[in-house]
């Protein structure tokens, strides 16, 4: 009796152990398969053509779909701080299709990564806008390569088919959730498919007490230390991943080097020690404008009609929308030549 008891349970653990594998191992397939066949990013090989839109909130891994798309010709590279420059307006001034693939807190690598992909993808762009801040001026050794945010290299690198590796994660099953909520018309698309996202509040939410507030409290903004000796000495990073860039671009491409328009509380004054490191820094990319036909450098980092109304600005680095369309409409003018008190051009020659 004994032995036939054991025998019993023996076999009930061999009939669950296999139904428990069994079962495991048909639910890893069903996901791996939904999240393929859905394909959250747009960026595997074997995925069908589906409508698909961004629906990653960090543009890391909603980007390089966009930066392959042959919608485009023409693209806004930077940080959030060029985020509102809105594509559909660059279009219409520009006569281009613009798409916009600045990322949050991008360091100066992942903003090559992406300028790369798109290069990769259009190797006769028809303009290129690149946002220019603290990322590029820093004067930080050992610069930053990563933010703390994901950084999927696999989709930046020509290796797509590594992306089957990471189907299985909680973060790739709720994207493609996401995504499969828009295709099937179940969730409201929250990102432009063009890349541009109106990402601060609505206007009309908009608190200038607030907004004061923040603007007081920011530090004047210093992109590291002076460094020793006379400032063409000095030794800006950044660049490093810059002129890779403009050397892929072609001849004459128009390449708008933009520095953007921090508000005046953050800019430093006269005599400060961050004033010689950013006028440095301008310096060499008005250099660039001389040395790569089509490179032109305009500076809206100065004091002027935008930087100096604090009515302009959610926080010291953040315009508000109406703002960002002037900005767009000054990038124009400043092509064709024209003189604003918004901005001045540091580089030679108009586009």
């Amino acid at each position: 009796m004994s032995s036939f008891t054991s025998s019993s349970d023996a076999n009930a653990w061999h009939r669950f152990t296999v139904t428990a594998i069994c079962t495991t191992s048909v639910v890893v397939a069903v996901l791996f398969a939904f999240v393929a066949v859905v394909d959250p990013w747009n960026m595997l090989p074997l995925s069908p053509r589906l409508d698909r839109a961004p629906v990653t909130s960090n543009q890391r891994f909603a980007y390089p779909s966009l930066a392959l798309s042959d919608h485009f010709d023409s693209v806004i590279i930077g940080t959030s701080a060029v985020r509102l420059l809105r594509p559909s307006l660059l279009n219409d001034l520009f006569g281009a299709h613009f798409v916009n693939l600045a990322m949050n807190s991008a360091t100066a690598w992942e903003q090559a990564q992406i300028a790369r992909l798109f290069l990769r993808a259009h190797p006769k762009p028809k303009r290129i806008i690149l946002g220019v801040d603290y990322t590029w001026c820093s004067r930080v050794d050992n610069l930053p390569k990563l933010t703390p945010r994901p950084f999927p290299t696999w989709m930046y690198d020509d290796s797509a088919w590594r992306g089957y590796r990471n189907l299985l994660s909680l973060f790739a099953i709720t994207e493609a959730g996401k995504q499969a909520g828009v295709l099937m018309r179940l969730k409201h698309e929250d990102q432009g498919r063009d890349g541009y996202t109106v990402f601060v509040p609505p206007d009309d939410r908009y608190d200038p007490a607030r907004a004061a507030t923040h603007l007081r409290a920011t530090p004047i903004a210093v992109p590291g230390e002076p460094g020793v000796g006379p400032p063409e000495a000095w030794n800006y990073p950044a660049f490093d991943e810059l002129l890779p860039i403009l050397k892929m671009v072609p001849t004459g491409t128009p390449f708008m080097l933009v520095f953007v328009p921090h508000n005046h509380f953050v800019i430093p004054p006269p005599g400060h020690p961050g004033e010689a490191i950013w006028s440095e820094c301008k310096r060499r990319m008005a250099r660039l404008s001389a040395t790569f036909p089509g490179v032109q450098a305009i500076d809206f980092m100065r004091h002027s009609p935008i930087t100096d109304d604090d009515l302009g600005y959610w926080d010291a680095v953040h315009v508000r929308v109406g703002v960002a369309d002037r900005m767009a409409r000054d990038l124009a003018s400043a092509a064709r030549g024209k003189p604003s008190e918004d901005y001045i051009v540091l580089g030679p020659g108009a586009l």
